[in-house]
C-alpha cells in the first residue's frame, strides 16, 4: 500500500482537493502547500497502514485486505468494494465491523496533530477528520482495485471472493 500507483493517485488526489478548497490553510497554497498536504496525506496513510492493517489487524485477529468481487452487477460490486472500508473478515471467517482499520485511522489521526498546522489542530476534530478521510481513500481505493486494476494485471487467476 505504501508505494504502489493508486496509493499516490489518491493521495495526490486528496491533496489536490484540499489545496483547491485551502483546507488547512496553515500550508498555505502553490507548490509548497500542495506538497505539504501532500505529505500529510500520505503520512496519515502511511501509518495508518501500518497499524491498522498490521499491528491492530493481527492483535484483533482480522484480515483487512480487499479481496476482488468480479461478478454481479456494477452497483452491487460498488457497494461491495465501498463497504469493505468498514467491514473485514475475522481470523473466524465472519464478517464483522473492520475494528482494525478504524482504530488505526483513528490512531492516525491523533498522531496527525504532530505535523499537521497548528492553527488547524483542534484535537479530536481533526483526529476524526483524518480517520473519515482515510475511510474515504479505503473505499477509493477498493472501487478503483474493482473496476480498473483486475483489467490491468495480466493473467490474474479466478478465486471466489467469499472465500479469502
Amino acid at each position: 500500500m505504501s508505494i504502489d500507483p493508486v496509493t499516490w493517485l489518491t493521495t495526490g488526489a486528496f491533496a489536490g482537493i484540499e489545496q483547491a478548497s485551502n483546507t488547512f490553510a496553515g500550508y498555505g497554497q502553490g507548490a509548497q502547500g500542495y506538497g505539504k498536504r501532500f505529505g500529510a496525506n500520505y503520512a496519515d496513510g502511511f501509518i495508518n497502514n501500518m497499524l491498522g492493517n498490521a499491528v491492530l489487524a493481527s492483535l484483533l485477529k482480522q484480515d483487512p485486505r480487499y479481496f476482488y468481487k468480479g461478478t454481479g452487477s456494477i452497483p452491487s460490486r460498488a457497494m461491495y468494494a465501498i463497504a469493505n472500508a468498514v467491514i473485514c473478515k475475522g481470523d473466524n471467517g465472519r464478517w464483522q465491523p473492520n475494528y482494525s482499520t478504524i482504530l488505526g485511522g483513528l490512531a492516525a489521526g491523533g498522531i496527525s496533530n504532530l505535523y499537521y498546522p497548528s492553527s488547524n489542530r483542534s484535537g479530536v476534530e481533526t483526529s476524526f477528520a483524518n480517520a473519515f478521510i482515510g475511510t474515504g481513500e479505503g473505499a477509493v481505493q477498493n472501487l478503483f482495485q474493482e473496476f480498473v486494476v483486475r483489467h490491468l494485471t495480466p493473467k490474474v487467476p479466478h478465486y471466489d471472493a467469499s472465500s479469502p
